[in-house]
């Protein structure tokens, strides 16, 4: 995995975070491809080209080392990149499962990363009860949990954390493609990233239904 950190002046504007496919903490078929975990701009940093700039770093590291292309997940509502930035770029959407898209900037004609397509066997594997899936590639998933347990515990409710503890583990187990966090009640999938208010609201109402 690398992490490049733009800076400007004595202060960081922005980062980069990829690795190659097959060792993803994303929920996508990506072998041979270089596969974007996070891409940051910050504040004060937007609109000077900072974003573009990191790409481009990504991409120049993904020829050099062989790899068919690089893949990003985005998505408008949860901790992801939104993808105009990515198709400033030269990237294309090539999948889709609402509300993520997989895009992607080939340099061949290697067939194309995919999402997977067994969402409901995976939803199937953790029974009823809650149940929150989390791993350590993003620093924000301690307090995400954090804030799942705490308003478990307030209504008796017991929880199960399961540990992703690889990139296979997420690829081949979590039930959305940003995969690293995960709460799944009774076979829904409740949410896939930090609870803001209103998911919180909707977790405590459907555990309150019991």
């Amino acid at each position: 995995m690398r992490i490049k950190i733009l800076y400007e002046g004595n202060r960081s504007a922005g980062f980069i975070e990829y690795i190659p496919g097959e060792f993803a903490w994303r929920a996508v078929n990506a072998e041979g491809y270089m596969v974007i975990h996070c891409l940051w701009v910050v504040g004060k940093g937007k609109g000077k080209g900072y974003g573009s700039r990191l790409l481009a770093e990504c991409v120049q590291d993904a020829r050099n080392l062989g790899q068919h292309g690089v893949a990003m997940v985005t998505s408008s509502r949860v901790w992801l990149a939104g993808k105009k930035i990515l198709l400033k770029n030269g990237f294309e959407s090539v999948d889709e499962v609402a509300p993520f898209e997989l895009l992607v900037k080939r340099f061949d004609e290697t067939p194309l990363p995919t999402f997977p397509r067994n969402w409901d066997e995976r939803l199937s594997r953790y029974g009823s009860g809650l149940t929150v899936l989390r791993a350590d590639q993003c620093p924000y998933i301690e307090d995400a949990v954090k804030g799942v347990l705490e308003i478990a515990s307030e209504r008796g409710i017991e929880a199960q954390v399961i540990e992703l503890t690889s990139g296979r583990e997420v690829q081949d187990s979590a039930p959305s493609p940003y995969g690293v966090f995960s709460i799944v009640y009774n076979g829904e999938l409740v949410a896939y990233h930090y609870l803001g208010k209103k998911e919180k609201k909707r977790l405590i109402d459907l555990l309150d239904e019991g």
